[in-house]
């Protein structure tokens, strides 16, 4: 198993759970108030914090509590997933399932980008990764190898920091709505791809276990994993 491809994705599922759940958490305190259609504003007026705080959201769901609760629980079994369950058999699959769950009781429409990646490592975990021992010389693979505990935990800031933003507005020397929005927007950005940075990094950490601790991958048989690239 490549267990720092594992690791991120786990981390990962965290963050998108956690973006599921302040979605969630929003929705129910609107009540069973009625939705206006299938694209819905998650902050309502009554808890809305500045003028660009709305939280935008898809949903097939009637109300604002339903929608709601059920975003809550399955942002929980993203998270509860993707620490526990994310390298068994059918683990990307189940994944993928949760997250189209939540994405249609309304968690966010903004997180597929950061969903697309992460679903994309968890089909790594149990595979060799020949197609990237191409692309990353075994030179390069040593000293890029290194980096993705950094990029990641800068990763993680620059994500909440955008999410703590999203929902109050304010941004120390900042009073401009669109120029707080436009810092947000940076800071999503330079979180995505800071993340994808921390995969590459941690295939290539994995190629190096691989060399020094030679994987077996026939012995992951029971995963039911085609261990392709």
């Amino acid at each position: 198993m490549n267990r720092t491809t594992k690791f991120i994705v786990s981390v990962l599922g965290i963050v998108l759970g956690i973006s599921g759940l302040n979605h969630g958490i929003f929705e129910t305190l609107q009540g069973a108030v009625p939705t206006p259609g299938l694209i819905i504003q998650a902050i309502g007026d009554d808890q809305q914090m500045w003028v660009h705080g709305t939280e935008e959201a898809f949903t097939i769901l009637p109300n604002f509590l339903l929608a709601g609760i059920l975003t809550i629980l399955f942002s929980l079994a993203i998270i509860v997933w993707t620490v526990f369950f994310i390298e068994r058999k059918h683990g990307p699959a189940i994944f993928l399932l949760l997250f189209v769950l939540l994405f249609l009781s309304g968690g966010g429409i903004g997180h597929i980008v950061f969903f697309i990646p992460t679903w994309l490592a968890s089909t790594h975990i149990h595979k060799p990764l020949n197609g990237w021992r191409k692309i990353l010389p075994e030179k390069t693979q040593r000293w890029v190898s290194k980096i993705w505990p950094a990029t990641l935990a800068i990763s993680l800031l620059a994500f909440f920091g955008a999410l703590f933003i999203a929902i109050v507005g304010y941004v120390p020397g900042m009073s401009d709505p669109d120029q707080i929005l436009y810092f947000c927007w940076t800071l999503l950005i330079s979180a995505l791809g800071l993340i994808l940075l921390s995969m590459v990094s941690g295939y290539a950490s994995d190629l190096q276990k691989q060399l020094h601790t030679p994987v077996n991958f026939e012995t992951n048989k029971r995963f039911g994993v085609n261990h392709g690239k």
